[in-house]
């Protein structure tokens, strides 16, 4: 019974389709925005994708067939690594990434101004990369890389992906000129960014951790003015012995402000601690009607 529990499940007919829809529509935006905005401004983006521009430069072939081709090794290792649904999304992903910048090669581009390719090419770019991330795939076999170094060398997957993308930028310098490398580093931060905005999502969910001896008090005015649900958990002072108990819930950014105020209000000297959470599911966290 156990073995049959932990095999892989077939995803759902709506929730495959809902995955595939947003992988492409998120590879077509990474597309515009590196064939639109970046490539014809000679502004890179880091990874995969940069040293295929680099190529593209210097070969005179399109980018579409390098960033496919450079990324195939990936796919066994994605399927290998962290299974199969992450490996074809992955090559959905790319194979979308790829039509798309060949089918824009000879398109007119939107501006020549480099300050606004520089910043709408890194939005849209993260939005796309940001929205196949959040829903099982990618567009660069950069991480996966990174990932398997990281398993043989003393450096994190983050560390691993920095000093790449410093290479490829010092290259760019190097190939283009410094002030396109500039601008490649400015609209790679703000594709980060962009990317950070989609996989957290708009609401921002938060977490508050909340230890007053009027617990009770502060938890029920939380539902009734904030409406949202709560739990309380027991702990106990490490110092004191002291049994205490602990309010857990969950909030928005726009909610902060106010739960402050209420703590204020009740129990100014109770311990509060807020942290950025990226994602909810399940459960009853869910907003319920203020009256």
């Amino acid at each position: 019974m156990l073995y049959k529990q932990t095999q892989h499940k077939v995803l759902p007919k709506k929730i495959l389709a809902r995955r595939i829809f947003f992988i492409i529509i998120g590879s077509i935006l990474m597309g515009i925005g590196i064939e639109e905005f970046l490539v014809p401004n000679q502004i890179l983006d880091g990874g995969i994708v940069g040293i295929s521009i680099i190529l593209s430069h210097l070969l005179h072939v399109k980018l579409g067939y390098f960033i496919f081709l450079l990324n195939i090794p990936f796919f066994y290792i994605g399927y290998k690594q962290i299974g199969k649904t992450f490996a074809f999304s992955t090559l959905l992903g790319i194979s979308v990434l790829s039509a798309t910048t060949i089918f824009l090669h000879d398109f007119p581009v939107f501006t020549n101004d480099l300050l606004l390719a520089t910043v709408f090419g890194g939005i849209i770019l993260g939005v796309g990369v940001g929205m196949v991330l959040r829903f099982g795939g990618s567009l660069d076999g950069t991480e996966i890389l990174a990932l398997l170094f990281s398993k043989k060398c003393p450096f994190s997957v983050g560390e691993i992906i920095m000093f790449f993308n410093v290479f490829i930028f010092i290259s760019a310098g190097f190939i283009f000129s410094w002030n396109r490398a500039m601008y490649s580093l400015i609209a790679y931060f703000i594709a980060f960014k962009a990317i950070d905005i989609v996989m957290a999502g708009l609401d921002e969910s938060k977490s508050a951790w909340i230890i007053s001896d009027h617990a009770d008090l502060i938890g029920e005015t939380i539902l009734a003015r904030l409406g949202r649900g709560v739990t309380y958990l027991k702990g106990e002072g490490a110092y004191t012995g002291e049994n205490k108990k602990v309010i857990f819930c969950i909030i928005n950014r726009l909610e902060e402000a106010k739960l402050k105020t209420i703590i204020e209000e009740l129990d100014p000297s109770s311990f509060l601690a807020i942290a950025n959470i990226a994602e909810v599911r399940g459960g009853r966290f869910k907003k319920k009607d203020i009256h």
